[in-house]
């Protein structure tokens, strides 16, 4: 599938552009099939603070590229 081919294993960065982890797994919706949410493993010394999975939703996503970077506050207003 090329969800996995993707999206599995791309970095995402939070609004201060530092890494927050990697994309794990995605949740889709059952009728539509449509991504709602990413699943991110942490990585690094925020693996440690922190669960080691956070889920987030596709709207706090501002863009998908070669990194998935995530909205910041001024961005969600």
């Amino acid at each position: 599938m090329r969800i996995r081919e993707e999206l599995f294993g791309k970095e995402v960065l939070n609004a201060e552009i530092q890494i927050v982890g990697k994309v794990h797994d995605v949740i889709l919706d059952k009728d539509s099939l449509e991504i709602t949410d990413l699943v991110i493993k942490r990585s690094g010394f925020s693996e440690q603070i922190k669960s080691s999975e956070d889920v987030v939703p596709m709207e706090l996503i501002k863009v998908i590229g070669d990194k998935i970077l995530l909205k910041g506050e001024d961005d969600i207003l």
